[in-house]
């Protein structure tokens, strides 16, 4: 009977370790399939990443007035107004056009802008005043899930960005009797690359901070998109959703649609572009891979009129030193650390970005006290997202201190009556006061 009982424990157990086994193996199937099926699915987002579906019909151009309009009524619609001057901020944030005067009939050129993500089409302010004197037709434009909340980008997508850009360059094309330029900044750079390849009419393009390759890890951006709609609650309080101008959360679908113009951008880049290329790059801008940046310039930007600005140190793998202009990006008379992603594009004397403007960014990679300190208006330095330096407080830079220089360079660019050699006297690192 002993025995029996033993050879039962003993049958039984064998029982136990072959189910508790058989559940194991079990459980490794369970997990490799999961696994399976999130790397093909994370393959399946990536591949569609590398290019952007084509429009279901042909996109026709419509009109900037009627554009403009509708625009405007959609966000007085949906806009979350930040300011009690409702019509001030549609101003700010809605399409522009600005026409150079004294002209009969149509202008002899044009220029579109296109907006980064969670950005406005603000950011164009200063350079339409400039463009606009030297006789340019200047247009901008909102793209879709901006300038109302951001929860309007949870679902939009690339192609939508895209239909945008296709209707009024095709407009501005219609309106100008003469070549029609492209301008983005940091992903509106994105969509107006992949416009231009595919369009040999564009005569140029002037790109700032453009996104072509930002953080090593954007691929991950259209995963957790699916699984994460914020990376911040927009109902956390000690964060700010969005200023009049921009937003300042943004939901992952955002960054999954940047990341996938980004990678269309570099598909395209494998190949030269050979018009005239006008391109602004901070050396330490938070958002960009700024030394790919440089070989896109020197290796795919052939054109011998060509310019890149680059602000901060020499770059080591610099070896276009005819066509790339320097000048230091830390400024102590100024206050000024290093230069940011966002600042290239503002005069100082800009009414909202400017050294004395109304909007100071103390959101900025730093500890809540020292942002609550920048928002009681404590005095500052100025750097990109992220900078720290210890006894001082820092908001975002966001203006340039060399507007006046950059747009001089900018104009040159295009303007093929000016002599090349004022443009080649440029070429070297200087300091403010060299100007």
């Amino acid at each position: 009977m002993v025995v029996m009982k033993k050879m039962y424990k003993v049958v039984m157990k064998a029982d136990l370790i072959k189910r508790l086994c058989f559940h194991q193996k079990t459980v490794k199937l369970i997990k490799s399939f999961t696994l399976a099926v999130f790397v093909l699915l994370g393959v399946s987002l990536l591949a569609a990443c590398a290019t952007l579906n084509a429009p279901e019909k042909p996109i026709a151009a419509v009109s900037f007035e009627d554009y403009q309009r509708e625009t405007l009524d959609n966000m007085r619609t949906r806009r979350s107004f930040q300011l009690p001057d409702k019509e001030k901020e549609l101003l700010w944030n809605g399409p522009q056009e600005w026409r150079p005067a004294n002209i009969e009939g149509k202008p002899q050129k044009g220029i579109l802008f296109v907006h980064g993500l969670g950005d406005s089409p603000w950011l164009f302010h200063d350079v339409a005043e400039e463009l606009v004197k030297h006789g340019f037709l200047v247009r901008t434009v909102l793209l879709p899930g901006h300038g109302t909340q951001p929860s309007d980008l949870l679902s939009t997508t690339a192609e939508e960005w895209q239909k945008i850009v296709y209707e009024q360059a095709y407009a501005l094309e219609d309106d100008v009797d003469g070549p029609v330029y492209l301008g983005g900044f940091s992903t509106g750079a994105n969509l107006v690359l992949e416009y231009a390849y595919s369009h040999s009419e564009i005569a140029g393009l002037m790109l700032f901070s453009p996104g072509f390759k930002s953080f090593p890890f954007d691929w991950l951006a259209p995963l957790v998109s699916h699984i994460r709609p914020w990376i911040i609650s927009p109902a956390d309080a000690t964060i700010p959703n969005q200023t009049p101008v921009r937003y300042m959360n943004v939901p992952t679908n955002g960054f999954a649609q940047f990341y996938r113009t980004s990678k269309v951008a570099r598909r395209l880049l494998t190949q030269p572009y050979d018009k005239p290329v006008f391109m602004v790059v901070a050396q330490h801008d938070s958002v960009l891979n700024t030394d790919y940046l440089l070989k896109v310039f020197q290796q795919r930007f052939t054109n011998p009129q060509s310019r890149l600005v680059w602000y901060g140190d020499k770059p080591t793998g610099l070896t276009d030193t005819k066509r790339t202009l320097i000048r230091e990006d830390k400024i102590p008379e100024q206050r000024i650390s290093q230069f940011s992603h966002m600042g290239l594009l503002f005069s100082p004397e800009n009414p909202l970005y400017g050294s004395n403007g109304t909007l100071r960014i103390c959101l900025n990679g730093q500890g809540q006290q020292e942002m609550r300190s920048c928002e009681k208006g404590e005095l500052v330095w100025y750097s990109d997202w992220g900078y720290q330096e210890e006894g001082r407080i820092h908001a975002r830079l966001t203006f340039n201190p060399y507007f006046e220089w950059q747009s001089s360079i900018m104009v040159s660019t295009f303007d093929d009556t000016n002599s090349q050699e004022a443009i080649f006297q440029n070429n070297v690192i200087q300091k403010t006061g060299d100007q």
